[in-house]
Formats: C-alpha cells, structure tokens, sequence
C-alpha cells in the first residue's frame, strides 16, 4: 500500500501566519493563524500542528515543510541584527556611509540617509592591496590583521564582514583573514565578500556582505528553534526556505546566506501564480497580491517571471525606478522584480491641506486595525471604506472568527472623511475605493507600461487577503479584460511555496568587451560555477539526471552604468555563439528602452550568472485542486453593495466559490474563508477544474 505524502507551505506575515498542506491527490488543507511576534516560530510550530490533527495527518507522512518569512527583513527594518564589525581595505573604510550618491527625492533638502549598518567605529581597515587583474600590490600584514580582528572582539562583535577591494578577483587576502577570526574566535559567525557575492562595484559587494552578516546570528537562531521546535511535534522532513529569487535553499545554506531570504514572503505567491497559470495555458499574466499594508505587482512573461539584478531592502513604500533609488540598503542579489505601493486594507484614509482625500502610505497595521475591528483603531481605513460598501460581510470576515463593529466604522468614515468634503457616505466610500485602485495602478505600470508592455495584453492574476476584491477595478481601469482568483487566494503566497524549485544562484564578474573576449576565457569562467552548482545540488540529494544549468550575462554597452541580464547560450563557446549573446544583448535594450546602438558600438560583459536548479522526481503541481472542506457561507443570499454612482446600490448575491461551477453574472460577492472577491456589474465568473475563479470583463 503506498502512503500518501503531503508538502507543507509557511508563510509568516505581519498580521497572520499561513498555513497550506498539500496531498498527492490535490486535497489542499488551510490553516490561518495570528503571528507570534516576539516568538515567530512559535505560530509555525503550534499552527502546523492543529492543522495536521485537524486532517488527521500523522507526522511520517509529511514530507517536506516549505517556508517563508519575514525574519530577516524585519530584522534590518527594526535595526534589530546582531552587533557587526566590518573590516575592508585602507582607504574605503566609508564606502557602507558614502553609498552610491543616489537620493530617492532629488528636491528634498531635508532628507537624511539612512545610518548604516556598522557605525564607523565598528569600522576597520587594513593596510593591502590586490590591483583589478588579481596580483598583489601589498601583501597583507597577519599581525594588522590581529590587532583589527581583536579589536573588533573586545568591542564586543556578534558578526565579522570582511570586504577588501578587488576581491571579487582574488580571494586570498579575505580568506586569510577569515582564517585569523577562526583562530581567535571560533564560534563567531563571519563572511567574506568573496564569497558572499564575487562581483565588482565596490559599495554593493560592501552592502551586500554587511547585511548578511547583520542578520546571520538571527536567522540561524530562528532556524535553530524552529527546526528544534517541529522536530518537537515528530516532524523529521527537511526544511526548506524560499529564497528572494523564487527558489528554495535548504535551511543549511540559507542560515550561511540569509541575504539570499531577505525577500522570501512576496516571491511565493509570484511562483504559485507561474505555476498556476501556466496550467490555464496563460503565458503572460500580471500579478497583483494585496493584502493589508502593501499591494505588490509582478510580471511573467512567456511563463517566466523576471528578476531584478539587485534591490533595496527598508527604504519605505516605492515603485521601483532606476534612478529614484537610495532610499534603504542595497543588496546585489537576484530578486523577483516586484513593483510596491503602500495601498492595503489597513491603509489609512485622510484629507491632505488642499482638501483632497488621500489614501496611505501610513497603516493602521494589525493592531489596532481598522475601525471595524473595534480593537482600538481610530483612523478611517480602506477596509472601513469596504465595509460600508456592502462589499464585506460583517459578520464573517475570516470565516466568521473576526466579527466587525460596522456602525463604528461607518461614523468615524462620515466625521473624518464623508462630513469635511460634503459628501454621501457611500460616495465617499466608493471615492476611497477608488483611490485606493488609482495608487495600486502605478505598482502595475511600473512592471508593464514603463518597461514596454501592454498590460491589456496580459491576464491579471489576484491574491492577498485583498487582491480579489479589487482586481475587478483594476482590471478595467487598466484595459485588461480577464482575471484569474486561485483557490485560496488570502493563503496563496504559502500555497505558492509548493511549487518552486530547490535552486541556486551563481555570479561572478568578468569585465571584458564581449567581441574580443576569448571563448576559452568563457567557457572556463561559466565551467567553474557549473562545477559548484553540481557540487551543491550533489549535497542536497538530486542525483545527476535531475539538475538543469541555466546561463545568464549582464552586459551593458560600454560606458553604461546600469546592465541588462540576458540568458547566455548552452555549450562551448565559439565566435558564433559570442555573436549570439551580443544579438540577444542588442535586443533586449531595443525591448526595454525602445532603442538598440549600431555595431560599431562595443558590448561589455560585466557579471556572469548560473542558475542551478534541482528538478524534482515527481511533477509537483496535481492535475486538480480540492479544499479539504469548503467554508460556510454566510446565511444572507443577498445584500445591498453599492458599485458607483451610475449603478448606485444594487441587490447582490453573495456565493460561494462552488456556486460558480456553471458560470454566473454580476453584480456577485464570492466569500470564502480567506478572501472576498467582488465581481461587478456586467462581468462573467467561473470556477474551473483547477478551482480558480475565471472572471471576464465587459
């Protein structure tokens, strides 16, 4: 008799930790509970016990846990990492303080950047010097290195950063001084930049090493007690963590390279959107997840999502731009390309000087929360603007377990916002809404419009406690014509979890004019990742016919600043194939900026990349999704909503997902444990075979 396996999904937010267990055959198991701030693990541990003994799934049927979290993150927007020490090369001992010049408000006389990582007498430097080709100007001096290292210590260090200039082409002076803090302090957790990331640009390889010893000792902890506190409940499968980039590490690796999670908690939904989607046979899609602080957009194009090549991490709410940047701490590791605008449930609603509404950044965050969930908050909230609407029940905001005041959160909307501007209640509501709709675009845009896509082109794919409810707005402010609502869509980023690949990632610079670059240079430099790649999925059990190398190349023309990554041919490299990387180079720039320079026009490469990847023994995504039991609806069939002036309130049905299975019209309210999804006026909805709400717009 075969015993059935189940993947387990762990996704900790701010609010709520979300839990998704997955059977062989499809069944999908949920489980929404309250995060444990001061003691993360904690929601992950207990939360995933309940939900085993709730399906009655013993422990040796579990076969792996899939996890993202937000530990690392929180831990550089709280300013909360360990006590770091850094050491570098005499002469670029301010490089972490002066940055990169870049500001992310050009007119802004009074904006500060932020204090770094490592204050600057924490600081170091030693007297060396390694030139660009990889010789040694001046050897380094080991007594130097002892007196630094052990000044560090008695100033009592948690971490060590060691970042020397040129490193990225020799590593021999980092790892000498890597060996001196083993010897005089064995238990400390350093890194060098080297290894960390082996790329030129001096402030992004500083940053980049800095932030992941910051946050080292933490995210090691953390693992530390959770697979302590799960091998508690009987659970011995291997923990898995998703990376920034989409792809899992295991928990090994990722306590040696926590900058590779820093972003983990966005990216599983993004992966879980691909995965979906391409089931529906939708190659490009945009994703849109909004939940109750922030709404995050993505694109994937013919099935592939993109990644940026760096990202920064606590500089507030912003669309992304190229040159609006500065703002947090850089990190020079491949991420999901993810557009951010602070617009969610918990977004708080105000009237600016000029007497014009306006919705965010600010947040009534969990607690208090919205006015309606009568624990405190005194600010009107988008979510206090749906209410109203007739959009959300009440009485059954996350299966009933969260009963709203509504009358309370109705009067504080009209003393705060209705009554100043001179406006009907659910006009002003809808005004919010709307709003909100507006600010969420520009996230859109940035990943569409403003790189050279048509959003009308693609399908929107909307999850997050909130996704649902405002896709439909979305979509036809935007010309686009079909959404998609996967199953449990306020859970999705775990469930997403389910579906990426054991990966790793691999860089190294090699700056050189691409034309005049020998293939024997290449085809030793991409050799030596593939050989680490294979050594470290060797480690991680995949045997060889299970792995997939994937080549990338930044390049940029010369005297650019900024690179482009394009995928690099398969195999030997030759003259042909040099050409066909410049091609590829040449039309991606014509693609992104609307332009492509002539062939007298040199094309530099900068970085070279691998991507490894484990492919698993069995197809992970099943061919049908089930709910292990469906939510009730709440009693009331209908209720009044109120979708605009034109159509004012209307008398709307208020179904559940399994009421769609023969297609219906608007005006309909779907209500589910996790989610509400509005579906207006005139638009057609479905539930396919796979579960996901198909809706078509007018």
């Amino acid at each position: 008799m075969t015993v059935e396996h189940f993947r387990v999904g762990a996704d900790i937010g701010g609010t709520f930790t979300d839990l998704v267990m997955l059977g062989q055959d499809g069944t999908l198991h949920v489980r929404k509970v309250p995060s444990t701030v001061d003691n993360y693990e904690a929601a992950v541990v207990d939360g995933l016990a309940g939900l085993r003994a709730a399906a009655g799934v013993p422990s040796e049927q579990v076969g792996e846990v899939l996890h993202g979290t937000t530990v690392a993150s929180n831990a550089i927007l709280e300013h909360k990492g360990a006590r770091t020490g850094l050491i570098t090369t005499r002469g670029f001992r301010d490089v972490l303080e002066i940055r990169n010049l870049r500001m992310p408000r050009l007119y802004d006389l009074h904006w500060e950047k932020p204090s770094p990582l490592v204050p600057r007498y924490l600081r170091l430097a030693v007297d060396e010097r390694i030139d660009h080709q990889g010789g040694v100007d001046k050897p380094l001096d080991p007594d130097e290195v002892e007196r630094v290292v052990r000044r560090l210590l008695d100033e009592g260090v948690e971490t060590i950063a060691v970042c020397l200039i040129n490193a990225y082409v020799s590593a021999d002076h980092e790892r000498q001084i890597e060996a001196a803090i083993e010897r005089l302090a064995p238990e400390l957790p350093r890194c060098i930049s080297s290894e960390v990331l082996p790329e030129i640009n001096e402030y992004q390889r500083t940053s980049t090493t800095v932030i992941n010893a910051y946050v080292m000792p933490i995210v090691a902890g953390y693992l530390r007690r959770l697979d302590q506190g799960l091998r508690a409940t009987g659970l011995t499968s291997p923990l898995l963590l998703m990376q920034s980039n989409g792809g899992l590490i295991s928990a090994e690796v990722a306590a040696r390279k926590p900058v590779n999670i820093i972003e983990s908690g966005p990216a599983g939904g993004v992966v879980g959107a691909q995965a979906l989607a391409g089931k529906l046979d939708l190659p490009d899609i945009i994703t849109f997840d909004m939940g109750g602080t922030t709404a995050k957009t993505s694109l994937i194009e013919g099935g592939q999502f993109t990644r940026s090549l760096d990202y920064q991490v606590g500089g507030g709410i912003m669309v992304g731009s190229r040159l609006l940047t500065g703002a947090g701490y850089q990190l020079k590791v491949p991420a999901i390309d993810l557009a951010e605008v602070g617009a969610g449930g918990g977004s708080i609603v105000w009237i600016d000087p000029g007497g014009s509404m306006r919705i965010g950044p600010h947040s009534a965050g969990a607690r208090p929360g919205p006015v309606c969930y009568g624990m405190g908050g005194e600010e009107p909230t988008v979510t206090d603007a749906n209410v109203i609407l007739g959009y959300l029940n009440p009485d059954y905001l996350v299966g009933g377990e969260l009963p709203l005041q509504a009358d309370r959160g109705a009067r504080v909307f009209q003393d705060r916002i209705a009554g100043p501007l001179d406006l009907e209640l659910a006009r002003a509501a809808h005004g919010a809404h709307q709003i909100a709709i507006s600010n969420m675009i520009r996230a859109i845009r940035a990943v569409s419009s403003e790189r050279g896509r048509d959003p009308r082109e693609y399908a929107l794919f909307a999850f997050g406690g909130n996704g649902p409810l405002f896709a439909a707005g979305m979509a036809r402010a935007l010309g686009m014509r079909r959404i998609v609502v996967p199953p449990s869509p306020g859970l999705f980023s775990s469930f997403g979890l389910l579906y990426a690949d054991v990966e790793h990632h691999y860089s190294r610079s090699l700056k050189r004019i691409l034309r005049d670059c020998p293939p024997a240079l290449l085809n030793e430099a991409w050799g030596a990742l593939e050989a680490e790649a294979r050594s470290q999925l060797a480690n991680d059990g995949f045997q060889p016919g299970q792995l997939e190398l994937r080549r990338g190349a930044n390049m940029h023309y010369k005297g650019q600043i900024f690179e482009l990554s394009v995928p690099a041919p398969d195999g030997d490299f030759d003259a042909a194939k040099i050409a066909e990387l410049e091609e590829r180079f040449g039309q991606e720039h014509e693609r992104t900026y609307g332009h492509r320079a002539g062939p007298e026009e040199p094309v530099e490469l900068v970085n070279i990349e691998l991507i490894g990847r484990g492919l698993p023994d069995r197809p992970l995504m099943p061919e049908q999704l089930k709910l292990a039991t469906e939510a009730a609806i709440a009693p009331a069939a209908a209720r009044r909503a109120y979708f605009g002036p034109e159509a004012g309130w209307l008398e709307t049905a208020v179904v559940g997902r399994a009421d769609l299975d023969g297609g219906r019209t608007g005006p309909l309210i779907v209500e589910e444990y996790d989610a509400t999804c509005l579906v207006p006026p005139g638009a057609t909805a479905r539930r396919d075979d796979f579960g996901n709400i198909l809706i078509e717009l007018p």
